[in-house]
């Protein structure tokens, strides 16, 4: 009986994991945000992209010249989302500083979502401030 039980699960996960792919689009979507109706304003929009940064960055400790926009409306892959840029120097691993980085993150319902790799276009008149939390971050 525990045999035909585990068999019958084995070959029914792939399908159940086929259908947990779902959606007609074929991809996995965890907001029902369809990308045109105004976002909320992420108001902790300096606490999350400080705790990414952390775990994005090589050595968070020594950051230099950080500075950052408020996140804006802007339209980001066809979908409207509130974007933020963030300009800084960081060190690589061997302690030297590298080339100045700008860096554009894009929020869905008050969350980080993603780094907006095209900078250019997503912060095209950005106006920038100083962002001393950034140059005070620690392991």
């Amino acid at each position: 009986m525990q045999k035909s039980t585990r068999r019958a699960a084995i070959l029914l996960l792939p399908l159940w994991l086929a259908a947990c792919g779902g959606g007609p689009s074929g991809g996995i979507s965890f907001t029902d945000d369809q990308g045109v109706a105004n976002q909320p304003f992420p108001a902790n929009y300096k606490t999350d992209l400080l705790a990414f940064l952390r775990a994005y960055l090589n050595d968070p400790v020594g950051v230099r010249d950080a500075s950052m926009a408020q996140p804006v409306q802007r339209t980001v892959g066809g979908r409207l989302r509130y974007v933020s840029c963030v300009r800084y120097t960081a060190k690589d691993r061997d302690g030297k500083y590298l080339a100045p980085k700008e860096l554009a993150v894009s929020y869905v319902d008050m969350r980080l979502d993603r780094v907006v790799e095209d900078t250019a276009e997503a912060c095209a008149g950005a106006s920038y401030a100083p962002f001393p939390e950034m140059e005070k971050m620690a392991r």
